[in-house]
């Protein structure tokens, strides 16, 4: 009880961010610790190399199963990131590999599993896409089930060019999949079916961002009332 495990993605080549600066990424894969609560210090348990670019990771409810987008513009010759499904022993600190998919977009930079955990929803930030994936009974992935572009720009000639979508959130009743989009301005909403995997758009549940502002994530607060959205062009707060 007084040990808590942490799981580390990092980036492990060289990745080209929005911003146009390159960040030489020096990581080895998925780094797992442990995090010593009454000392309040971490200790190194296990390195799982040969994952590439696994920038964003979440976990499924038993903490059996480990998600990372592998967070890449181009795979097998195509346009494309991956998304990696692995499974995990807590008391290794190991991760095994079950599979990938890609994410039929560019730079996968954010996953999250719904409420059921039978589905993995990812976000491709320069391609400005959305994907859904089934999970299957052994933790593995299936093909995705449901793929959306946005189209559009914002103000911001050099970080808002395009569509940027930067997370997947879905809601508490896991009827709604919210995703901000920092090139939009917007957090776009989409009804989500959570026996098919399927969505379509809310625009009456979607958010316009203040011009300019970049929304890049969203959190719900517990009592289901407010929600809090980070803009990370201005630097802000939308409550």
């Amino acid at each position: 009880m007084n040990e808590l495990t942490l799981l580390v993605g990092t980036y492990t080549q060289p990745i080209r961010f929005g911003t146009g600066k390159i960040l030489e990424g020096k990581g080895a894969g998925i780094y797992c610790f442990r995090l010593d609560l009454a000392k309040r210090c971490f200790r190194f348990v296990e390195a799982t190399v040969g994952v590439v670019n696994p920038s964003f990771l979440t976990a499924s409810a038993d903490g059996k199963r480990v998600y990372a987008v592998n967070e890449l513009k181009e795979w097998e010759g195509e346009a494309s990131g991956t998304l990696s499904s692995f499974s995990f022993d807590s008391a290794s600190g190991r991760l095994g590999f079950l599979n990938l998919h890609p994410t039929w977009g560019t730079d996968p930079c954010y996953v999250e599993l719904d409420k059921s955990g039978r589905w993995a929803a990812v976000a491709n930030f320069m391609s400005g896409s959305i994907a859904i994936f089934p999970i299957l009974a052994d933790g593995s992935l299936g093909p995705a089930a449901a793929r959306v572009q946005h189209e559009g720009s914002g103000p911001d000639p050099a970080r808002q060019n395009g569509p940027h979508a930067h997370s997947t959130v879905f809601s508490s009743d896991n009827r709604t999949l919210y995703v901000p989009d920092l090139g939009l301005d917007m957090v776009v909403a989409y009804a989500f079916d959570p026996a098919s995997g399927s969505l379509s758009l809310e625009p009456a549940s979607s958010l316009r961002a203040p011009r300019g502002a970049g929304p890049r994530h969203v959190v719900f607060h517990p009592s289901g009332m407010f929600a809090y959205v980070v803009n990370e062009l201005a630097s802000s707060v939308s409550v």
